[in-house]
């Protein structure tokens, strides 16, 4: 059996559609050791609106989960807003299993995301 090279973890930001997007997406998977980059990158962002794209991110471990749970309460005691765009189903079923999926405005795609929170 081939050895597949799991795809090294990085966090690229980028505007959105205007300057309320702040858009971050999020390549590999977030687990202890690439939590606190991710974290620092999500807690940075000071647009209104930050949508997390998570699509090409393959896992979640429980520190990404806590995470992104400290990203919402911030975003929240802010008045400002977080969405997740997950199409992996990996990820989506760790949302799913530890209940935070329901702290987050999930969305298909970027564009769905930016057209909701308008």
């Amino acid at each position: 059996m081939a050895h597949m090279q799991a795809e090294p973890f990085q966090v690229a930001a980028r505007a959105g559609a205007n300057a309320r997007f702040h858009i971050l997406t999020v390549r590999g998977a977030i687990t202890t050791l690439t939590s606190p980059a991710f974290l620092e990158a999500a807690l940075a962002a000071s647009a209104p609106a930050l949508i997390i794209g998570l699509s090409e991110t393959f896992s979640v471990d429980s520190m990404a989960v806590g995470a992104l749970e400290r990203v919402s309460v911030s975003r929240n005691k802010s008045g400002r807003t977080l969405a997740l765009v997950p199409t992996n189903h990996r990820v989506i079923n760790v949302l799913k299993i530890t209940g935070v999926d329901l702290l987050f405005e999930i969305y298909p795609a970027v564009p769905e995301a930016e057209s909701a929170l308008r």
